[in-house]
């Protein structure tokens, strides 16, 4: 009995000082972290999560468009990776702008977020690089070495305005993950921009 009653009161004991410790470390102004702040609608971080999520799409849409209509294993392998890795990143940042609260759409034009007025393309060319509904009826309607030849031709020019858009999030953005994303689509797309014009070496072409 008193074996548990000395039990009783040194736990007792211990609540006691450690409630005296939570209550001591409370009192002394240690706050926890502040949450992150939110984008403003504006930001350059969801401006670029927003456009980018268009530019992505389109990618995904060409890369689907190309395994359908070459058996080149190399072709069909890249337009896996491409259309894997963008649809991806593009839900992360429709995942962004969820969690921000922000909407999807806005009703600035595209690019606004980099501090230029871009005038969309003629035909669908939203943003820099993107292909025009032309271009992708005929990638659509296009077989065999002549579809890899112009999907490389258009997924080049499409990576090279997705760098552009990429690199002004890097300067831009405020949000570190999304940098972080920003710059590891500058390095991937400038890599797969070298590997489609050796594939475009390999099938002829020297533009």
């Amino acid at each position: 009995m008193r074996t548990r009653t000395a039990l009783a009161a040194g736990a007792a004991a211990v609540l006691i000082a450690l409630g005296s410790v939570v209550t001591v470390a409370a009192a002394g102004g240690e706050e926890p972290p502040p949450a992150p702040a939110v984008p403003a609608s504006d930001s350059a971080d969801a401006g670029f999560a927003r456009d980018m999520a268009v530019h992505h799409q389109q990618a995904v849409e060409m890369s689907f468009l190309v395994r359908d209509s070459t058996d080149g294993e190399e072709i069909r392998t890249l337009a896996y990776d491409i259309a894997n890795t963008q649809a991806n990143q593009r839900g992360m940042m429709l995942g962004w702008l969820d969690l921000w609260g922000l909407p999807k759409v806005s009703e600035d034009p595209p690019m606004a977020w980099m501090g230029m007025r871009h005038k969309p393309g003629k035909d669908g060319a939203l943003m820099p690089g993107m292909a025009t509904r032309a271009e992708l009826d005929r990638l659509r309607k296009t077989e065999g070495e002549a579809a890899e030849i112009l999907y490389l031709r258009l997924m080049t020019a499409h990576h090279k305005g997705g760098i552009h858009m990429a690199e002004g999030c890097v300067s831009a953005c405020e949000v570190p993950a999304e940098k972080r994303l920003a710059q590891g689509m500058v390095d991937a797309q400038q890599s797969e921009i070298d590997l489609m014009a050796e594939l475009l070496r390999k099938r002829g072409v020297r533009d």
